[in-house]
């Protein structure tokens, strides 16, 4: 859903040649990725610009979240999430009205209020969770003493491992460890595709784990580099170390456009843009 750099492209005030361009691959949307999975949607990090990115892409139910650190531009997004909350409340509504239609019994709203989940799952690290706590405190103080009950949205906490894989709405997924300059973060793969972003190396451990990649998608900031993203000649290197069949370059700065970019790159790399899509197998 965005393939830009923690500010955005184009820049706010910048009259480069990117930021001015009329390219709409030149356009750069906060880090961000829907996942189509058997049991529904769900997103990879909540950017700033999360509600326009799922209107974008045409979603209609986020079912999860998962992050892959606790920086501004992946989560600054979530209270976005708060409409699929009550969306899903609607759902189990229904579904337990139309169970107890068809066992004869009344629906009793006291009793699916108490029993029903109606919360959405965000999957991430101890640190992440900790960060999401503080910096989205309403959501996560006693119902009763919000203003109304829309008032925040219903999440809930569910822990990851690195090499540990989990499950999300039907598909498998490896959480790998990255680092992102001092800071230990997280990158998934799913089936054959790997989405690597705001990495600066990664550890020796992790590299089996992207092995028979179909996609790599992975982090390249612009061209000098840079002490926390990965430079487009490092990620370079590392895509022909890993060898997946294709990779895809994000979180861009501005930087980089596009079609020069694409005219750069070695045969089976791409730059990325908001709105690609990639089937997972």
């Amino acid at each position: 859903m965005g393939t830009g750099t923690s500010v955005g492209v184009p820049v706010v005030g910048c009259p480069c040649s990117v930021c001015t361009s009329g390219n709409l691959k030149n356009r750069r949307l906060r880090s961000g990725v829907l996942v189509k999975a058997p049991g529904g949607e769900f997103v990879i990090d909540t950017g700033p610009e999360l509600r326009l990115q799922l209107l974008a892409s045409g979603a209609s139910m986020v079912r999860a979240a998962i992050f892959t650190h606790a920086h501004a531009d992946h989560v600054m997004g979530l209270d976005d999430l708060r409409i699929f909350g009550f969306r899903l409340e609607k759902e189990l509504r229904t579904e337990a009205m139309r169970t107890s239609d068809l066992n004869g019994a009344e629906f009793d709203e006291t009793s699916f209020q108490a029993n029903a989940t109606f919360t959405i799952p965000l999957y991430c690290e101890e640190d992440v969770e900790e960060s999401i706590r503080q910096i989205f405190y309403y959501a996560f103080t006693d119902p009763t003493t919000h203003s109304h009950r829309f008032a925040a949205p219903r999440l809930r906490f569910e822990r990851i491992q690195p090499g540990k894989s989990f499950n999300v709405l039907g598909l498998d997924v490896l959480p790998i460890r990255l680092t992102h300059g001092k800071l230990p973060i997280i990158g998934y793969r799913i089936g054959d595709v790997a989405f690597c972003t705001d990495v600066s190396t990664i550890p020796a451990e992790s590299r089996e784990q992207l092995e028979g990649l179909d996609t790599l998608i992975i982090d390249a900031l612009r061209h000098q580099p840079h002490p926390t993203h990965l430079s487009v000649g490092q990620a370079v290197k590392w895509i022909e170390r890993i060898q997946p069949r294709q990779a895809i370059l994000t979180h861009m700065s501005h930087e980089l456009d596009y079609d020069e970019l694409l005219n750069e790159l070695p045969d089976g790399i791409e730059p990325g843009y908001d709105g690609l899509r990639i089937p997972l197998g």
